[in-house]
């Protein structure tokens, strides 16, 4: 074969490379969950007889990675990936604070009164994507307000 030939099929099979991981992977939209129980156990295999990693609280949130039968792998807000049973997750999307401290304004504008701040590592209900990079969340004592999407991740 030549070396012409060589290249024009590796050309191809780059092409077709890409064409798939558009099709399955970037085109794909981020699902985030949240921990549902009171407390859900992580592994690094899909298994209860997998060695366990962390144990998490409720409203933590994770982004699924993989979805098995019973089983998800997931990534936290520090990068670090597990598998923890389906059954200890829940569709309520939540987010953490990664700054230090978060001001939560009453509308989603810098200049708006304060409604509430937030420490790191708080988790927030997402109540609403905003356009201008400001979510609307809701602390779980029920005070709402506007945060800004870089503060925070699991948007």
């Amino acid at each position: 074969m030549g070396r012409v030939q060589t290249l024009r099929r590796l050309f191809r099979l780059i092409g077709l490379g890409l064409l798939l991981f558009s099709a399955t992977g970037a085109v794909q939209a981020l699902d985030y969950r949240s921990i549902g129980s009171e407390r859900a156990i992580l592994y690094d295999a899909p298994s209860t007889q997998a060695k366990r990693l962390f144990v998490v609280g409720k409203y933590y949130p994770v982004e699924i990675i993989v979805n098995l039968d019973q089983w998800a792998k997931v990534r936290d807000s520090a990068g670090e990936l597990a598998w923890v049973e389906k059954k200890n997750l829940k569709d309520v999307r939540m987010v953490v604070v990664t700054v230090a401290r978060a001001d939560v304004r009453q509308a989603a504008d810098l200049n708006a009164p304060l409604a509430f701040q937030a420490e790191r590592d708080v988790a927030l209900e997402l109540v609403e994507h905003g356009s201008t990079g400001w979510l609307k969340v809701r602390h779980r004592d029920g005070q709402v307000g506007f945060i800004m999407a870089s503060q925070v991740w699991g948007s």
